[in-house]
């Protein structure tokens, strides 16, 4: 079955350690994203005729291109046309929070539009401040709404990380690429113990975050 190459000498530790890279990669991008996503999105719900061309221009550059083309154009491009000398890691970085910021703004504008107007209307007529009304009375229903998406875009994020490997970033999938390769002779069958174990390391990483998920919309029911 091929899982006995595992079991030679740091090959299960390697990718463990790949996985760890992969997860450090998606968690930094996952935080920079909520951070900004949520200042875009507040900023897109304020209908400004600039912000909301600007907005959708961005929207659309990250729905209509790839992530793989947008770590190319960061990485390679960014090297020879700006002479910047980024890291294989903070290009990726970029790119994942780029496409994060943009999901969790979109997010966050719809959360902020879906709020009846007599909501805020009636905060006002409490004599709350407007910062007041947005801190007390919408974020916290927002933050409801958007939890089952935002989980889903932080699991599609940690699993997209395997595409940093087209950067040379050594993650788990190369990790477990380079395992097969190695032991392609004496072990043909390597491929699929490996990239079962891959499949179930992705699971074990994302499952405890759907737990997470579904904890905090049945608290929230109550």
């Amino acid at each position: 079955m091929g899982f006995e190459v595992l079991l030679k000498g740091s090959n299960m530790l390697r990718l463990l350690t790949g996985l760890l890279v992969s997860l450090k990669i998606s968690m930094i991008s996952v935080v920079i994203s909520i951070v900004l996503g949520v200042a875009v999105g507040i900023m897109m719900a304020l209908k400004n005729p600039v912000i909301t061309v600007i907005s959708r221009i961005y929207l659309e550059i990250v729905r209509i291109m790839p992530q793989m083309v947008l770590l190319f154009i960061v990485y390679f491009g960014s090297t020879k046309a700006l002479g910047i000398n980024l890291s294989a890691e903070t290009a990726s970085i970029i790119v994942f929070s780029f496409w994060g910021t943009a999901e969790m703004a979109d997010l966050v504008r719809g959360s902020l539009l879906s709020i009846p107007v007599i909501q805020y209307e009636s905060s006002m007529s409490l004599g709350l401040t407007k910062l007041q009304t947005y801190v007390y009375v919408i974020v916290p229903q927002i933050i409801r709404r958007m939890i089952p998406l935002s989980i889903n875009l932080i699991t599609r994020m940690i699993k997209t990380t395997s595409l940093v490997m087209m950067i040379g970033i050594v993650e788990v999938l190369k990790v477990g690429q380079q395992i097969i390769e190695a032991n392609r002779k004496v072990s043909p069958n390597a491929a699929f113990g490996v990239f079962l174990v891959i499949f179930l390391l992705y699971f074990l990483a994302c499952w405890p975050i759907s737990l997470l998920s579904k904890y905090l919309e049945k608290k929230w029911e109550n």
